[in-house]
């Protein structure tokens, strides 16, 4: 076991000390080269340092360099050095993260990051949260608690009555909604196409002039961080028209709420911690591993009403039980990565480093701008929408960056332009790799446009 694992450290290691210099995206040939890893399943097993060099020889080749500095798809974060060796020790520690009796440093950990967490994004000390997969199941966790707490309300107990026959709940969405939340109502079974939608400004922000009648049986489904823009919905006010409707909040904040620990952007959070319920994802902007994201409720009793389970064989505590929070029981301690990339930043590094990716997405734009290329978007976050002319230059422009390797860009459609999007979202990216992706972005817009 211990040569074992120092293999892995010694191959893990080289991977990353080589990631700075390599492309990004994977060749062709390295992706065709997957084809190792199949054929029939052995009758007899392998050696485990033989199939640990396999997955290693044909696997690592093959990867998206997510965790370097030159990648700005999909608002992608990197991984810390702390979050991954935590990552690596939990997974050695090997614990089941549901009930304290099983892990009591998983259930300490995560009230710990908890409270951290807390404090960092401005929330009411009364929050309580589940640490989920991302940000889907961090809406979902969320949305479930408001459609518990507002059936409640009406007399209803849907965790034991169901869906069938019960109240109407009107839903409210900006027409720039993310997709995870549409994907979480229809889990929910509250129905995608039942949702009311707000029409949203220039930047992709929720008209709060627009809002239809609230009521007690109304959720509103607001954004901190528009996907393409970056762009936050007037949360303070559309939060006092539900405050006296007696309306739930709910706050996608996937990775804009993060913009609380950074002093120079938390003006963009002016109202959110009004809010009922907030989700948002780790593997984001805190540049954990993935998979970790936070589902968390100002009010943690209706969260808990709609997750807790009990069987006689279940050991439950009257401390926190983190399987009462979350979808799931058995799970991995995700907390540690957590835990560990707050420890390791404190507060200065954590602002630094969301500080520092908007301060690179704005050298982004600039050079775009001024590359003579149109910037559609206000740059008030980490995002970039470029366009590079039309449509169909725009996609050549974007099959060429993704060919090249030099960095990863996506694309979008924003307002009826086609654009290619710009994340800058991970602790490694620097000004160097900023210009030298830009140099490669403008030589390539150029010679698409010859």
């Amino acid at each position: 076991m211990d040569q074992l694992l120092s293999d892995t450290a010694a191959r893990a290691a080289r991977y990353l000390s080589g990631i700075a210099g390599r492309r990004v995206a994977p060749l062709p040939e390295d992706v065709a080269r997957l084809g190792e890893l199949g054929g029939p399943l052995p009758e007899r097993g392998c050696d485990a340092a033989a199939a640990l060099a396999l997955l290693d020889e044909a696997g690592s080749p093959a990867t998206v360099a997510t965790t370097g500095g030159r990648y700005f798809g999909f608002v992608i974060g990197g991984t810390l050095p702390a979050a991954l060796a935590a990552n690596w020790l939990a997974g050695a520690w090997d614990q089941n993260a549901a009930l304290r009796v099983m892990s009591p440093v998983a259930a300490a950990v995560e009230e710990i990051a908890l409270g951290w967490m807390r404090e960092i994004l401005g929330l009411p000390d009364s929050t309580g949260a589940g640490f989920v997969t991302g940000a889907t199941m961090a809406n979902f966790s969320c949305l479930l608690a408001a459609r518990h707490a507002l059936l409640e309300r009406a007399g209803w107990n849907v965790e034991e009555q169901g869906l069938f026959g019960a109240p109407a709940i009107t839903l409210v969405v900006g027409d720039e909604v993310h997709v995870s939340v549409l994907k979480a109502l229809s889990m929910l079974g509250l129905g995608r196409a039942r949702a009311t939608r707000v029409p949203a400004d220039e930047q992709g922000r929720m008209r709060a002039d627009r809002l239809p009648v609230l009521d007690q049986r109304t959720i509103v489904c607001i954004q901190a961080g528009n996907v393409n823009t970056g762009a936050f919905d007037p949360a303070g006010e559309i939060s006092a028209r539900a405050r006296e409707a007696g309306a739930w909040v709910h706050v996608d904040g996937a990775f804009g709420l993060w913009a609380a620990a950074a002093p120079a952007r938390a003006a963009l959070m002016a109202g959110f911690a009004d809010a009922d319920s907030w989700a948002t994802d780790c593997h984001k902007w805190l540049n954990v591993p993935f998979d970790s994201g936070l589902a968390l409720v100002r009010d943690p009793e209706p969260l808990r009403a709609a997750m807790a389970v009990s069987a006689s064989y279940l050991q439950a505590s009257d401390a926190r039980e983190p399987a009462y929070y979350t979808p799931d029981a058995s799970r991995r301690a995700r907390g540690v990565e957590v835990w560990a990339a707050l420890r390791s930043l404190g507060r200065s590094g954590l602002a630094d480093m969301i500080e520092r990716n908007c301060r690179l997405a704005t050298r982004f734009a600039d050079g775009l701008r001024q590359a003579g290329y149109a910037i559609l978007n206000d740059v008030v976050l980490n995002q970039v929408l470029v366009s590079f002319g039309d449509a169909a230059t725009t996609r050549r422009v974007m099959a060429a960056i993704q060919s090249d390797g030099t960095c990863w860009c996506g694309g979008t459609e924003w307002h009826g332009h086609v654009a290619m999007r710009i994340s800058v979202s991970s602790w490694a990216t620097t000004e160097d790799d900023v210009d030298r992706s830009l140099a490669a972005i403008v030589r390539m817009a150029r010679d698409s446009s010859a």
